[in-house]
């Protein structure tokens, strides 16, 4: 694993970063204030051909590897982590899967049309009983001549409320407990389909997080994703590439903090001297750095296991919760910084501590990850 960002690379993050700063951050702060998603934004993704990074160009993709993902998705989530986080979901829960399980038919209906940014993409999971526990799903699909008829609520779906094709999780064989679970692919004008209230949540404001109703909702048995019960496989296949992204989001935050806290301690004056030459301003900002570099590299070596085609989920999961935590602790530690204006709405301090606290949780909190990786290791 080579530390060095290839030309291609480097060229990519310096157009992401400009268009973050010129598209982004000029409205982060309203469209978090107001949770207003803003679809605008992600139109302009797509003409930067960033809606497909992981398809293939002959899907209207880019091709690019893992590695490249997370570049993209740390320098969103460091001006606007609800940015970062509208597209995380798009591509690798929603665009992936479909590409890697779908059938022809399906790729060139669906895939190609997440991937050039004409349709956004959602992935329906989690439900009142069910977040990390997929066993306790009580979203049916039951087979009738050549639909399935799906009934059942989901909430918390990133995207969901805005999305054009969802892909989600339902049970078709009571029998088999968690081995029962397909997933099916939902237009959003399907009849019985519905979007139910926006949830109303602590960060990522600016991304459309809403409940999802399925009342006799029919879809073409063509629209299963795979075989009937192979949900558990692909959600978790999903859900493993998801967490290394999610890490990359965590380190955009983290290194907004520590930007912001660099910049105001070297003009914030006390006692006759800039704070920044205090030890104890000093050590705090040397943690975030020493914390922002090792979860780097912890997300990327995730990214490029995925890319050699090696075994990545340990690695996903240690990935997502060293830089999840670490980018909650430097919220916490940019706001000590700040001091009393740190605790104010007037910096973007409070944001990156509500985004930061997200990232601990969603994708599966650090404690299932915790379990997941002992569960692993000690096997």
């Amino acid at each position: 694993m080579s530390f060095a960002l290839t030309e291609t690379q480097r060229i990519m993050k310096n157009m992401v970063d400009e268009f973050a700063k010129k598209e982004l951050e000029p409205t982060a702060e309203e469209r978090d204030q107001n949770a207003q998603f803003s679809r605008e934004i992600f139109d302009k993704l797509a003409k930067q051909m960033l809606t497909g990074l992981l398809i293939p160009q002959d899907l209207g993709g880019s091709g690019l590897d893992m590695i490249s993902y997370t570049i993209v998705i740390e320098s969103l989530a460091k001006v606007c982590a609800s940015t970062a986080i509208t597209l995380e979901n798009h591509s690798t829960l929603s665009s992936y899967p479909i590409f890697k399980y779908g059938t022809q038919e399906q790729k060139e209906k669906f895939v190609r049309a997440l991937a050039t940014g004409t349709k956004l993409g959602a992935f329906a999971v989690t439900e009142a009983n069910a977040g990390s526990d997929i066993s306790a799903i009580e979203t049916t699909a039951v087979r009738e001549g050549d639909e399935y008829i799906i009934n059942g609520k989901k909430m918390f779906i990133i995207n969901g409320g805005e999305a054009d094709i969802i892909t989600i999780a339902a049970v078709t064989d009571k029998t088999k407990g968690i081995d029962g679970l397909s997933l099916f692919i939902v237009e959003k004008d399907t009849p019985g389909f519905s979007v139910g209230v926006r949830e109303e949540t602590m960060g990522l404001r600016a991304a459309n997080i809403s409940e999802l109703i399925f009342e006799n909702c029919r879809v073409r048995k063509d629209n299963l994703l795979g075989n009937e019960c192979d949900g558990k496989r692909i959600i978790e296949d999903a859900w493993n590439l998801n967490r290394i992204g999610i890490g990359a989001q965590a380190v955009g935050v983290t290194q907004a903090a520590l930007d912001a806290s660099i910049e105001y301690s070297k003009t914030r004056v006390q006692f006759g001297q800039t704070i920044s030459n205090f030890q104890a301003i000093q050590w705090m900002i040397a943690n975030m750095a020493i914390n922002l570099e090792a979860a780097r590299m912890l997300v990327r070596r995730a990214a490029f296991l995925k890319d050699a085609d090696d075994e990545f989920d340990v690695a996903a999961s240690i990935a997502k919760v060293f830089a999840s935590e670490s980018a909650m602790e430097s919220a916490i530690k940019a706001i000590q910084v700040h001091g009393g204006i740190g605790y104010t709405t007037e910096y973007p301090l409070e944001r990156y501590f509500r985004d930061a606290k997200a990232t601990e949780i969603y994708g599966g909190t650090s404690e299932i990850q915790r379990a997941f990786i002992s569960k692993k290791i000690l096997a």
